[in-house]
């Protein structure tokens, strides 16, 4: 065992050098099928359980009920829905800004200039028409559209809604992997509680088979066979046990309330049948291979996301320094009166105009901007490499869990049944003056716990299914 754990750390530290070394999904996804360790690949079967939908992974009715009301309650999932929505929009502002900005207008006011000025003599000796002065006030109406293009040389505004379409992307990933979250968490404490149903069950059980054992001390020290002191310390061992089921009562109300929480409603009995958690037994995984995770595993494709926006924001950074041009244009009507508004050509306006504008002075600012762009994209990379880093140690401690819990509940049976049959060996051998209290009260204890461990081993080895599903990246299907 020993040397298979050190197998596997070695594996993940030359995992962890050679995809660090790699800056796209590509190279990493050739990385990983490199580096893993034959103990933890396999057979190279590509086999995996994380492409089941999670109604066929999960067969529990009740389990399914809370799972698929979740989706469509669950606060925190639709606030996610929302920042897609505001990251669709921000492709739509992208989009907008590479297109001419058209407006139409229209406008009047109205101009006094003074009589002894050069515009107002000017005017007193203009006419319109023969025999016609221009007015005084002079009234203006104008009626036009104004365009202003920014021409995409570099394409900096291109790169932009690039940037903008990706992240996106990577906000869809960011719901998927809250959906394997939140269906995850939904089933660990759905088996949670079955769990503490099964304890409070073995509890209550308990309180009974220990009420008679007491009952029976009683009659033992009415006919001096025992001492009041035997009698008090089967009193104590029922109160202790009795304190137990309160404590359970009250964990299975806060996890029901915390599954009440995820599906988005209020407290409420959560409807379960506790009697099958006994029966149930983990699904054979199919972990597949390891690079499957690359496309499995939505926060590995929302860092992968991050990564290609980010390469793609140092274009844009690098755009400021280029020079910009615009062009600008208008079209339009112009005149003093409104009945002559609309007459042409001689109240037609128009202008073309085009400026092209390069950074001078704030290039310092323009260079701090291009040099975050970099510092940030190469934090996209570290966080792109431990995403797949973590995804891939989570996967092998679960495979690693599941086998070990198997083992570990095969025996913690046969110590529950070893224990079972030495409480009613102990109470024979009490009844028979052979075996003290004590040993009856050492018994039953260990029973209890032993029997409180068995449904421990079997809620570990639920949600390590669940675990292992989540890890794979199952569940947003």
């Amino acid at each position: 065992m020993l040397k298979r754990i050190l197998y596997i750390s070695l594996g993940v530290a030359s995992l962890s050098f050679a995809v660090t070394s790699c800056k796209t999904p590509e190279l990493a996804e050739k990385a990983i099928n490199d580096t893993v360790p034959e103990s933890f690949n396999g057979s190279q079967d590509t086999t995996n359980t994380a492409t089941l939908d999670w109604k066929e992974y999960f067969s529990d009715p009740y389990l399914r009920t809370l799972i698929d009301t979740a989706l469509s309650k669950n606060q925190e999932l639709n606030i996610t829905l929302q920042e897609i929505q505001i990251a669709q929009n921000e492709v739509r502002v992208r989009k907008g800004e590479i297109l001419p900005s058209v407006n139409i207008g229209v406008g009047a006011g109205v101009d006094k200039v003074g009589r002894y000025t050069s515009q107002g003599a000017n005017d007193a000796n203009t006419e319109i028409k023969p025999g016609k002065e221009m007015p005084d006030p002079l009234q203006d109406y104008v009626v036009g559209a104004f365009a202003t293009w920014e021409v995409d040389i570099w394409k900096k505004l291109r790169n932009a809604k690039k940037s903008a379409l990706t992240r996106y992307l990577g906000s869809i990933e960011g719901k998927n992997f809250m959906v394997t979250n939140l269906i995850a968490e939904i089933a660990n404490s759905y088996y949670e509680l079955l769990a503490l149903d099964n304890q409070l069950e073995i509890v209550q059980q308990n309180i009974e088979i220990q009420n008679n054992a007491l009952e029976i001390v009683k009659y033992q020290k009415n006919a001096a066979r025992v001492t009041e002191l035997a009698v008090k310390r089967f009193e104590a061992q029922v109160l202790n046990t009795r304190s137990i089921q309160y404590e359970i009562q009250q964990q299975i109300i806060e996890t029901e309330n915390r599954i009440n929480f995820l599906v988005g409603r209020f407290p409420q009995r959560v409807e379960r049948d506790h009697r099958v958690f006994t029966d149930l037994v983990p699904e054979m995984v199919h972990a597949g291979i390891p690079s499957q995770l690359l496309q499995n595993r939505p926060d590995i494709r929302q860092a992968e996301l991050e990564l290609a926006a980010s390469k793609v924001d140092i274009q844009v950074a690098k755009a400021d320094f280029y020079p910009k041009l615009e062009i600008s244009a208008g079209l339009g009507f112009n005149a003093f009166n409104p009945s002559y508004l609309f007459t042409s050509p001689q109240s037609l306006i128009y202008s073309l105009a085009g400026e092209l504008v390069a950074p001078l002075i704030n290039r310092n600012a323009i260079k701090a901007r291009y040099l975050t762009a970099n510092a940030m994209q190469i934090q996209a990379i570290y966080n792109y490499e431990q995403t797949i880093l973590n995804a891939y140690i989570e996967v092998a401690n679960q495979l690693s869990n599941i086998d070990n819990l198997e083992k570990t509940y095969d025996l913690k049976t046969q110590q529950v049944n070893a224990l079972t049959q030495s409480v009613d060996i102990s109470n024979d051998l009490f009844k028979s003056a052979r075996a003290d209290y004590m040993e009856v009260l050492l018994t039953q204890r260990d029973a209890l716990e032993s029997r409180f461990d068995l449904i421990e081993t079997k809620m570990k080895q639920m949600h390590a299914k669940v675990n292992i599903y989540q890890a794979l990246g199952g569940g947003w299907y």
